[in-house]
This record gives structure tokens, sequence and C-alpha cells, in this order.
């Protein structure tokens, strides 16, 4: 796994054999940050790759391929989002794109990592001034602690982590669910990516199963993403009378979205039918 000076490519390798890789034309900077190996490069066709331990958490052309399935179907599946709590997204994506909705009167961003925000400001054009936004507050804090110990009440609750396994385990648990469920108004939202469909189904389920036990209802959808083992997973989990199947569609129009499509919302639903038997239990 990773940079192959030979081949000058980047490759990350899944599960079975799976890997998911880029020419690289150089590499820009390497650190051991307090929780993590970061590394960036430049490659041939996609601006510039971020590295976590190892891991693609995205690369400049196409990001918006994953933060906006992230964001706008559950920004616009809610009556009224006006406070948003992200947990995790140090790059500033989904920030960006939350801070889109005119609705929007407070976004908390939450980001263990102080390191990656400050590498993603000095070298990606990805949060457009996102963190600089009077809306937007933005802290360096461990989100599991933080969702515990505060007071505040949120519409809508992203995160933005890392893939559900090793360090980003306790942000898919069920205690982790029942504190977002607790701060979550009485209609909110929830939404995490759950890593990729077909090579990481059995975190995909363990993730739906505990969200079973804590929301009222959940539902799960996919989406290709540029740089990940598509198609990617994605959780919603729901408190109150919030219908996800349904969005705003006059909100939708101020958008301009390029890849979530909010006239074929019905579309993110699709699911390989082993994986959708897996999900219901009739398998």
């Amino acid at each position: 796994m990773g940079f192959n000076e030979k081949e000058r490519a980047f490759i990350e390798w899944y599960p079975r054999g799976y890997g998911v890789g880029f020419k690289v034309k150089e590499k820009l900077f390497e650190t051991q940050t307090k929780y993590q190996r970061l590394e960036l490069y430049e490659t041939e066709g996609f601006g510039k790759l971020l590295v976590l331990d190892g891991t693609v958490q995205l690369v400049e052309v196409g990001e918006e391929s994953y933060h906006e399935p992230l964001v706008h179907p559950v920004m616009l599946a809610h009556p009224n989002p006006r406070r948003v709590l992200i947990i995790g997204g140090g790059d500033g994506g989904t920030l960006r794109e939350v801070l889109r909705h005119e609705t929007v009167e407070r976004a908390i961003m939450v980001e263990i990592d102080e390191m990656v925000m400050e590498i993603s400001k000095l070298y990606l054009n990805v949060a457009r001034g996102a963190f600089e936004d009077p809306r937007a507050e933005v802290m360096v804090d461990d989100g599991v602690k933080y969702l515990r110990e505060t007071e505040e009440q949120f519409d809508v609750i992203i995160v933005d982590s890392t893939d559900p396994v090793g360090p980003a385990k306790l942000l898919f648990s069920e205690e982790f669910y029942r504190s977002a469920y607790e701060k979550l108004s009485e209609k909110g939202l929830y939404i995490t990516q759950a890593g990729s469909v077909y090579l990481f189904t059995n975190e995909l389920l363990d993730a739906y199963r505990a969200m079973k036990n804590v929301f009222d209802r959940v539902y799960y959808f996919s989406f290709p993403v540029i740089g990940y083992a598509s198609p990617w997973s994605f959780l919603v989990g729901v408190k109150g009378d919030v219908d996800f199947t349904k969005i705003d569609m006059e909100r939708a129009k101020k958008l301009e979205l390029y890849y979530y499509d909010p006239e074929r919302h019905e579309t993110l639903f699709q699911m390989p039918k082993y994986v959708r038997d897996l999900l219901e239990g009739t398998q």
C-alpha cells in the first residue's frame, strides 16, 4: 500500500487484492501528525491527492462526488436545517457544502487533527473560504468527546470520518449513535459515510444494525465516489417524522450541483441485491 517510486503511482489496496491508484507527478508533503501519517501528492489528472494512514481521503478533481451526497440529501430532506454539526472533515469540503444552504445559521465543525486542517488550507483548493465564513465555528477536539459533553441541539449531524475500521471505529459504535440521537433536535437527521459496499460489507452491516437500535428509522444508500472503491455507502439515521425519501426541490434548484442530482433523489437507494438482502436480514 502507498507510493510506488518506480511506477510513480499511489495505490491504496483494499481487502481481497482490490486496489485504487493514481499516477503521481510528485510527492508534495509527508509528515506524522499527532494521530496519523499524512501524505500529499500531485497527480497527473486529478489535482492534489490527500492520504491519511495510507488511505485515500480525496483528490481535488472530483472531491464533490463524495461531499455532495454526504451533505445535500440530508440538508434538503430536513425541513429547516439551521444548526449543523460536522465531526471530522478537516479538508473543509463538507463545511463548504453545508454553508451553501441559506437556512444554516450555525455550523460547528469538530476535527481532531489540526494538522489536516492546516495542510488542507495551505495546499488544497477544497474549503474555498468555508473556514472564514461567519456562520462557521471550527474547533480542534475529539468528536466523540464533544458530542458526549455538548449541551447543544442540532438539526443535522454529519460524520465525515476515515473508514469504519481502526481509529474511527468508535464513530460507528452504538454508544456514539446514542450520543448523536440525544443531541439531535426533535426533527433531526444524522449521516455517516460507511465504506465500500463490496469490500467493507461487514462493517456496513455492523453500523446499520447498531444504528437500527438507536434511531427511529435508518436509510442506506450508495454513490460512486472518485478515488474510492465504489460504490460507496452512506447511512442516515432519522429522529422524529422527517421523511428522508423526500427533499425540498425549491432549495435544491439554488445549489447547481455537479454529482448528486436532487431530481433523481430516488436513485440513491439503489443497492446490489445481495447487500440489500443482508441489510434487511433476508439472507
